[in-house]
């Protein structure tokens, strides 16, 4: 603020002086010779000049223009201001002296014009070298040829921007409005629509394409993109935005496109403020809060000035990394962080006894589908009986609100893990219907970017040469980001009435093949030719397609379009505890089959023949 302040007072400051020195300069120069000390028609069309100047340079905005992004329009609006003094001028003198030299004041005009613009080209200068020596991304992070996608706000910005690189050629532009077709922006050619990028790349040898749409729809933007990717140019984009009073500001951000760019598909919205103020001066306890999810939600709760947020995970390395980011990021956050074991009957009594929390956010639970196959037990000693602990402990203490982190998986569920969170989501219904906790649960897919998601293996399969491997040629999937997945749990917490599973949707499913095509083509490597993909058949539990809703429960919408409710199904509270009951003994047994008891609570689970 304050370095912004003295930039501008040194502008108005040298604006004034550079008039005074153009009226010295343009009268010395003139044929009348007028004394420069005498007080004379010099002193009033000195001070009227100087004066007016400034007022010019204000009301066209001179003063808020960042520079370093400047070109001929600022050039324009400076010679436009400059015509305040011009006029204010003659206008004074022809009143005082009732005589104008217009040669005299179309000199003077010139002279403040020229000092002006120099100057503000010299603060130009300055600001691209300091961006230079500051910025956190290396020089060669955009080089060689390149092509613009956008002949808009933002494309002008980034060819101002990219300008002053002596090892970037910014040789074509892109953009779909017919009008602008051979035109040029900033002196580069808009050679054409969206439908000749693959012909332009080949035709300017273009290394690096960036799209600078950001206010592109998403479903337009993925089309756009997916063309590029039939490119071995390297992919950059500017991220969406919905309000932005400068583009220029915006240059900065560009980025790689990434594979969640390809999703095709609006990011969710929710409420924040409904968000924010229920979880406010609120206790706050989220198990698992070191994982992938967990984590995430303790990064956005610590922003919602909880009372206290208390971490519980069994895994001390997260729980330690997680800690010491938010210390870092808000040290004003009351934070208590606890190892420990959901499955642990005494240690999740001791937390809930002494803490007291006001929400509970239950996140840990074993997810990764295969190793559950092999240890089926271990799946419900820690997805339904720590589920079960967790909540019995939530109802005994008087929780607001149990908020269960479940997956699609539990639909029709092909596997045991996704037949545990079945039976935890049947759990947290139970126990709704009889105590005063509100007891919810959130369901979604795939968590891009997720330990153990498809997406991170892929990436390290890339960075070792390939190939990808794939399961099934078409095996589809639903997919969200980490970010969404954290609002939709937070809307639910804050909106959740009892009983209820929330549901996203996220839209068409995206099939694994495609998603490890585009990975291999946004990395500059043709798929199947420079990296291969193997397919490797589908692995022990795991089925071709995920499914969100369960037939029998149906639909109720909400508020938020992108939000449904699940209508809890009818469950035998009877059969489900007694099964839990032989449960208990039977899973602490490896010798013994579990499958069939889990069969007997969700008739659903298809168990796999081998």
């Amino acid at each position: 603020m304050k370095s912004k302040f003295l930039q501008r007072f040194s502008c108005v400051f040298y604006d004034v002086f550079a008039s005074y020195l153009s009226t010295v300069i343009a009268f010395l120069l003139s044929s009348k010779r007028i004394n420069i000390f005498w007080p004379d028609e010099f002193v009033s069309a000195s001070v009227v000049w100087s004066f007016a100047t400034f007022f010019g340079m204000y009301i066209l905005k001179i003063y808020n223009t960042l520079w370093r992004f400047s070109g001929i329009n600022e050039i324009l609006r400076i010679f436009l201001g400059c015509l305040v003094p011009m006029f204010a001028t003659c206008i004074t003198q022809k009143a005082i002296w009732n005589d104008v030299d217009f040669s005299l004041y179309i000199l003077l005009y010139f002279l403040t014009a020229f000092f002006i613009v120099a100057y503000r080209f010299f603060i130009r200068y300055l600001e691209i070298r300091d961006a230079e020596k500051t910025s956190n991304t290396p020089k060669s992070d955009i080089s060689g040829n390149v092509m613009i996608i956008g002949a808009g706000g933002a494309g002008e910005a980034i060819i101002k921007e990219l300008h002053s690189k002596n090892d970037v050629k910014i040789k074509c532009i892109i953009d779909d409005n017919p009008t602008k077709k051979d035109q040029y922006l900033s002196g580069i050619h808009i050679v054409g629509n969206t439908g000749t990028i693959v012909n332009n790349v080949e035709k300017y040898n273009i290394d690096t394409i960036i799209f600078a749409i950001p206010s592109c729809p998403i479903k337009r933007r993925t089309e756009i993109l997916n063309i590029c990717g039939l490119t071995k140019c390297e992919l950059k984009i500017l991220p969406s935005l919905y309000k932005l009073e400068n583009v220029n500001e915006y240059v900065p951000t560009i980025r790689k496109v990434e594979i969640e760019d390809l999703l095709g598909r609006e990011p969710i919205k929710v409420n924040v403020d409904s968000v924010i103020n229920y979880v406010r001066d609120k206790v706050v306890l989220v198990t698992g809060g070191g994982g992938s999810i967990g984590s995430e939600l303790c990064r956005q709760l610590a922003s919602c000035n909880p009372k206290q947020l208390i971490i519980f995970d069994i895994y001390e390395n997260n729980a330690y990394e997680i800690q010491n980011e938010l210390k870092h990021s808000h040290p004003e956050l009351n934070l208590v962080t606890l190892v420990g074991s959901v499955r642990d009957s005494k240690r999740i009594d001791y937390v809930f006894r002494t803490y007291r929390p006001d929400i509970v956010y239950h996140a840990a639970a074993h997810k990764h589908v295969p190793l559950m196959e092999d240890s089926p037990n271990e799946s419900i000693k820690n997805n339904v009986f720590g589920t079960f602990k967790t909540a019995e402990c939530a109802d005994r203490y008087g929780v607001k609100r149990f908020v269960l982190i479940s997956t699609d998986k539990a639909v029709n569920p092909t596997n045991i893990m996704g037949a545990s969170k079945r039976i935890c989501e049947m759990i947290i219904q139970t126990f709704n219907e009889k105590s005063k906790t509100e007891f919810v649960a959130v369901r979604f897919g795939n968590v891009l970017g997720s330990n153990g998601s498809v997406i991170p293996l892929f990436k390290k399969q890339l960075e070792q040469g390939g190939p990808l491997t794939v399961t099934d040629p078409n095996i589809i999937r639903y997919f969200m980001t980490i970010p969404e997945a954290i609002l939709l749990v937070l809307q639910a917490g804050a909106n959740a009435n009892g009983g209820e599973i929330f549901v996203l949707d996220m839209g068409e499913p995206v099939k694994i093949l495609t998603l490890a095509e585009n990975l291999i083509r946004l990395s500059g490597y043709v798929p199947y030719k420079d990296i291969g993909i193997e397919f490797t058949g589908l692995r022990p539990g795991e089925k071709l397609y995920e499914e969100l809703l369960m037939s029998e429960e149906g639909l109720k919408t909400t508020e938020n379009e992108l939000i449904h409710i699940g209508r809890p199904i009818d469950i035998d509270t009877e059969v489900l505890m007694q099964t839990l009951e032989e449960m208990r003994t039977v899973m602490y047994d490896e010798n013994a089959d579990i499958r069939g008891l889990v069969k007997r609570i969700v008739p659903t689970y298809q168990i796999p023949k081998n």
